[in-house]
């Protein structure tokens, strides 16, 4: 009887042991340039190599041509402005939660939380949007945090690349825009964490990635977000 004691705990204690594994969250979400990458190409080999002992779980939800507000849900445009089409604010947000919720069915709460972010090319093409661009990044974050019961997320976010720089005419909103992102993340380097993309458009500065520079900028994302957990030991 001693025996079979002896290896029904041996049993229970590996049962527990894997209940008990701890959950690395890692939410993609943005526009055509986050669509565009396959995370099992560079990003989820590179956090769960990073991340051996716990159970990784990648969520991508990304849609193209889309605006910030598509995803904050208190979003408003700039004064005297009508907001742009594509529907109701919030509603990208919403399908991608309940794609988190349903990775994250009957499973407890995640060691962590990391949300990836490529989006802003949109809001660039627009008068206005890259002065309110900064409240959207802040607002999208206390609504993660808010919806999600946590205030330790981690914030990856791509910079928009190069693209419209020379183009003030056609993207009035571009270089705020970019200036609004790099801003955010510095404001908080130890939980936030910005990507260049510069170099990964090609020779003539494309809106989209080549297909090397999707997978150079999903390896960045990783290790950012590798890098981010790693110094706040989480």
């Amino acid at each position: 009887m001693c025996a079979i004691a002896v290896v029904l705990t041996a049993v229970s204690a590996d049962c527990l042991a894997q209940e008990a594994k701890p959950i690395r969250l890692f939410i993609l979400a943005g526009q055509s340039n986050m669509a565009r990458i396959d995370p099992a190409e560079a990003f989820t080999p590179a956090v769960t190599a990073a991340f051996p002992n716990d159970e990784v779980i990648v969520v991508k939800h990304a849609k193209s041509g889309q605006l910030v507000r598509m995803w904050w849900k208190d979003w408003q445009a700039p004064e005297g402005q009508e907001p742009k089409g594509q529907g109701k604010n919030g509603r990208h947000y919403d399908a991608l939660m309940a794609l988190v919720a349903e990775a994250l069915q009957d499973k407890p709460a995640p060691a962590s939380v990391t949300f990836v972010w490529m989006q802003g090319e949109a809001d660039g093409n627009h008068p206005g949007y890259g002065e309110i661009y900064p409240d959207a990044l802040s607002g999208l974050l206390a609504q993660l945090s808010q919806d999600l019961q946590r205030d330790d997320l981690h914030f990856v976010l791509g910079r928009i690349s190069d693209f419209g720089n020379d183009k003030p005419d056609q993207r009035p909103s571009w270089m705020q825009v970019r200036e609004a992102q790099v801003a955010f993340a510095e404001a908080q380097p130890n939980r936030r964490a910005w990507i260049d993309t510069d170099d990964l458009n090609g020779d003539h500065n494309g809106l989209h990635l080549t297909k090397e520079g999707y997978e150079l900028l999903a390896k960045r994302f990783a290790d950012a977000a590798i890098k981010l957990l790693q110094d706040t030991r989480v």
